[in-house]
């Protein structure tokens, strides 16, 4: 990478952005200034809220106006020996540079991509539309991408749905379409987030390869430190809409500066976990049983002539025990069948064979009318509590819900129990009135974790909890969990990609690989000496900071 200035493909220089809302004027980036040269990256951190995203996408005119109004500041991007000032060039020259010279990875695939449109067209449409590039030669550009960001068969994946690929899979798809038409300067937000750890590894050696080969400019989003140290050049710590520090990615991490960059780093889980090891009972029932568990999906016919597709085996023949104030951790790649196997637990979905038992209670054969008094014994907490919530009801209304559904609070008490639960979340009182949307990511996994323990469970089931929370809300809610489970006597099954949670958190871990468990153990043990391959390979593809 080159140290020269004059080689800065982008300079931005006291960007300024509020948006107007009935409460006024919110300041959304206050006077942020940086710049990048070619073929180097440079990541922009901080917690959900800072500013990071606005700042980015504020440059590519994507900040709808209003509400958002930007105040003050240039972007100066160099094509061609000229520089362009893209806050301040009207549409049609915008036009012409994104994606073209400037591609974008945004967040969430399955939201970006058209649900009607197969890959092939979306990877060929920026070719046609900016380099007038004829269908046939543009296919065959495609499947080049294709198969150079790793999909395998790529010619028949060309006219495959993007509901058809994997979270990975998509985000490659994602990183092809960004690429196609060979930017100068690339903008990835938050583009491994929801990926597990190994296809975590491979995107961002992708990235780091593409990178190189193209002497291409890349913008990092991110909110994983860990993430951060292993690709950057130089780091930009934000907070509050500002830039506090910035710095090469060894002076960041090494030295630094800042009170809060400092905060951010010691918020990192690492290590084993905080609380005294879990002590079982000898003696003691396990408070779940799972036996010989299987869970079968059957696929639709693709058309009235075709064969039926084989069905598919998510989860094949998992034994396991939960023993009583044990917090479980269960990992694996996308697709292992972690998420099926915690559903088919607490029988949201029915399993297809084997054994699940509550307290020596058998489940699986168990009607919906049967189960009924048995859910206030077991919950559920989701991933993603802005889709698990309802959107339409108050803080109140969800908290009270599952109190007055199964006869644990009366309307003249509910509204005292629901206050009660909000302060074991860590909720104000005065947001007992608000709606889902008008809290943060954080605040509305705290909403979610108050109605898993308002009826006072047994056994919790936590799929993902945290994973697309940043490390200090993170961090929050990790030590909430714990202090929950020691203060109400949870016993907890969490599922995550994130080892280093895991570890933090769980008592043992339980290794899931193809609908299979193949390996288990106390977690400081299995840490220590995984003796699985595949266990191996998820411990090293963990980026150390």
């Amino acid at each position: 990478m080159s140290e020269n200035k004059q080689d800065n493909i982008l300079k931005v220089n006291n960007l300024s952005i509020c948006f107007k809302t009935r409460n006024g004027s919110s300041k959304a980036v206050a006077g942020v200034s940086f710049e990048i040269a070619r073929g180097e990256t440079l990541a922009i951190v901080g917690e959900s809220g800072s500013g990071k995203s606005v700042t980015c996408y504020s440059l590519l005119g994507l900040i709808p106006q209003p509400p958002g109004v930007i105040e003050s500041g240039s972007a100066l991007f160099k094509i061609k020996g000229r520089e362009c000032d893209l806050l301040h060039s009207n549409k049609a020259v915008l036009r012409s540079l994104l994606g073209n010279k400037i591609a974008v990875i945004f967040q969430d695939p399955m939201t970006c991509l058209n649900p009607y449109l197969t890959v092939g067209e979306q990877l060929i449409e920026p070719l046609c539309q900016h380099q007038n590039m004829g269908r046939k030669q543009a296919r065959a550009r495609a499947i080049e991408l294709l198969e150079e960001v790793g999909i395998k068969e790529a010619a028949l994946r060309f006219g495959s749905y993007p509901h058809e690929f994997s979270g990975g899979m998509r985000q490659r798809v994602m990183i092809a379409m960004a690429l196609i038409t060979e930017p100068e300067l690339l903008i990835a937000d938050e583009p491994t987030t929801a990926l597990d750890v190994t296809i975590q590894a491979q995107i961002l050696a992708l990235l780091d390869d593409l990178k190189k080969q193209r002497n291409i400019a890349l913008v990092f989003i991110s909110h994983d430190l860990s993430v951060v140290a292993n690709i950057a050049d130089r780091v930009a710590v934000m907070r509050g809409g500002e830039i506090v520090e910035t710095g090469s990615t060894e002076q960041i991490f090494k030295r630094p500066q800042h009170a809060y960059t400092q905060q951010l780093l010691a918020s990192v889980p690492s290590g084993p976990k905080p609380a005294q090891a879990f002590q079982p009972s000898g003696d003691e029932r396990p408070l779940l049983e799972v036996e010989h568990l299987q869970t079968v999906f059957e696929q639709g016919s693709r058309g009235l002539f075709a064969p039926r597709p084989a069905p598919t085996i998510a989860v094949n023949d998992v034994s396991f025990e939960l023993r009583r104030h044990e917090i479980l951790g269960l990992v694996g790649e996308s697709g292992s069948g972690k998420s099926t196997l915690g559903r088919s637990v607490i029988q949201l979905i029915k399993p297809t064979a084997g054994s699940v038992r509550l307290d020596g209670q058998e489940l699986c054969q168990l009607s919906t009318r049967q189960l009924k008094p048995l859910r206030q014994r077991m919950q559920m907490i989701f991933q993603d509590p802005y889709a698990s919530l309802n959107p339409r009801m108050t803080v109140f209304d969800t908290l009270a819900e599952p109190l007055l559904y199964h006869r644990l609070a009366k309307r003249k008490t509910v509204t005292a129990q629901v206050l009660t639960l909000m302060d074991d979340v860590g909720l104000a009182h005065s947001d007992i009135r608000k709606y889902p949307h008008e809290f943060s990511g954080g605040q509305r996994q705290r909403i979610a974790i108050g109605r898993a323990i308002a009826t006072k469970p047994e056994l919790i089931i936590a799929d993902e909890p945290v994973s697309a929370l940043d490390v200090t809300i993170q961090a929050q809610i990790l030590d909430l969990i714990l202090r929950l489970v020691e203060r109400h006597n949870l016993s907890m099954l969490f599922i995550s990609h994130d080892l280093s949670v895991v570890r933090y958190i769980a008592d043992r871990i339980l290794v899931m690989h193809q609908g299979q468990l193949i390996e288990s153990g106390d977690t400081e043990e299995l840490w220590a000496n995984p003796r699985e391959s595949y266990t191996q390979q998820l411990f090293a593809a963990i980026p150390q900071l």
